[in-house]
């Protein structure tokens, strides 16, 4: 057996041998990598037969830690520069009250800004008919030919000017200054105060709340449903999940006329709480 293995042959042999080895050990790897990659997902690999499916509910109330709002500066101006610096220098003043009252800059942020023209419909002066003179049973008068036809020029559009508007979106991590703010910017040169709502600076924190919520109301039902069936969970093979955190409004439009140096007193505003859901879907595998 060992002079099989000798000379010339037998170190082909030999060679022969290792490179099959090797062949070996790489197909062996390369089906184990497979394997795992194949049940890196829950669910994934061997197909379930036997499956219950159960649904989960959950909902969580939470008081908002913000409140947002927009606030919007106008200018009308015969040109284009003058209603921006005229809006520039509203808005400015609008900023720096917030920042002195306790809002981060950083919470400040320009929503949208526009210039429209301004055009108004001018009427075109008609002339008068033209009259001949007539003489009806002997006696001088005038009257217009029952023929004639009296055409007036068209009215026309002006421009008149241009109307800058910047709108301007705040974030108050304090809710208990939201009503002191809202009755303030007005004073400042605000002109339109809107879309007050109160809301979460985390949501993803609540909304894992009512998840976890959710997620053990299904589990619950597939024990007692397992028991009653008389099978056993083995495992989830499939998931899914649908939430909402609606928002409590507490005002949907607050208006605002031109602004002035009175104060005007601060809206009462109530934070309220937010409803939070989760919805889940979970399929198990029983035996």
């Amino acid at each position: 057996m060992g002079g099989l293995f000798e000379g010339t042959l037998g170190a082909k042999l030999r060679l022969a041998i290792v490179v099959s080895v090797c062949l070996l050990g790489l197909f062996l790897l390369v089906a184990s990598v497979q394997g795992f990659m194949q049940l890196r997902y829950i669910g994934s690999g061997v197909q379930a037969t036997n499956t219950i499916n159960v649904s989960g509910h959950g909902e969580i109330l939470a008081v908002p830690d913000i409140a947002t709002f927009t606030f919007a500066v106008v200018s009308d101006k015969t040109t284009v520069a003058d209603a921006q610096t005229d809006a520039t220098a509203k808005a400015n003043a609008v900023t720096a009250y917030l920042t002195g009252a306790g809002v981060d800059k950083n919470d400040i942020q320009t929503s949208d800004y526009s210039i429209y023209p301004q055009y108004e419909y001018q009427n075109a002066l008609c002339p008068q008919a033209a009259v001949a003179p007539t003489v009806v049973n002997g006696t001088s008068g005038s009257s217009v030919s029952s023929g004639a036809v009296v055409y007036c020029p068209p009215g026309k559009q002006v421009l008149k000017g241009y109307e800058v508007r910047q709108t301007t979106t705040v974030k108050v991590r304090d809710t208990s200054k939201a009503g002191d703010l809202l009755a303030g910017v007005g004073t400042k040169g605000a002109t339109e105060v809107s879309n007050l709502n109160f809301t979460f600076d985390n949501p993803d924190s609540v909304q894992a709340q009512a998840r976890d919520k959710a997620i053990a109301d299904a589990k619950q039902k597939a024990q007692v449903l397992a028991k009653a069936l008389g099978v056993s969970l083995v495992r989830v093979v499939s998931y899914n999940e649908s939430g909402s955190g609606p928002i409590y409004y507490a005002k949907d439009a607050v208006g605002m006329g031109a602004s002035g140096t009175v104060s005007a007193p601060a809206p009462e505003i109530s934070v309220g709480q937010n409803k939070i859901t989760s919805d889940v879907s979970v399929t198990y595998e029983i035996r």
